[in-house]
């Protein structure tokens, strides 16, 4: 079994209003499991609304980062088509989290997934002039 690494950073919080107290947290900066088992990757969040919307990117070398999956009330949301078989995420309000669930890991998992966090505004403060 060849081992992977599967890193975490710190996600860049994504807000309306810049003066949210909204933040994430990847416990762990790595993960470290092999071909074909299972790994869960963490991400907490605080946030002053209580409708959020999580999302889990992908990372590889200097490559853009890949949209995975979004969450917003336990597990709705969406799932790009290339991981729905393996990556799964449900957001815990009460627990203030939403892990990354990768399941019979392969060796292309291997890059920095990361977090973000979005609140969902349900109004608009611009005006039409």
């Amino acid at each position: 079994m060849t081992p992977l690494f599967v890193s975490l950073w710190m996600a860049t919080l994504w807000a309306e209003c810049r003066t949210q107290k909204d933040t994430v947290l990847q416990p762990k900066a790595e993960e470290m499991a092999a071909e074909d088992q299972t790994v869960t990757l963490d991400c907490h969040y605080t946030s002053t609304v209580t409708d959020v919307n999580i999302s889990w990117y992908k990372q590889e070398g200097t490559s853009r980062p890949q949209f995975i999956l979004r969450r917003f009330k336990g597990d709705k949301g969406k799932t790009e088509d290339e991981f729905k078989e393996r990556f799964s995420s449900t957001l815990n309000s009460t627990m203030k989290s939403a892990p990354l669930k990768i399941q019979e890991l392969q060796p292309s998992d291997s890059a920095v997934c990361y977090c973000a966090l979005r609140p969902t505004v349900t109004g608009s403060s611009r005006s039409a002039h």
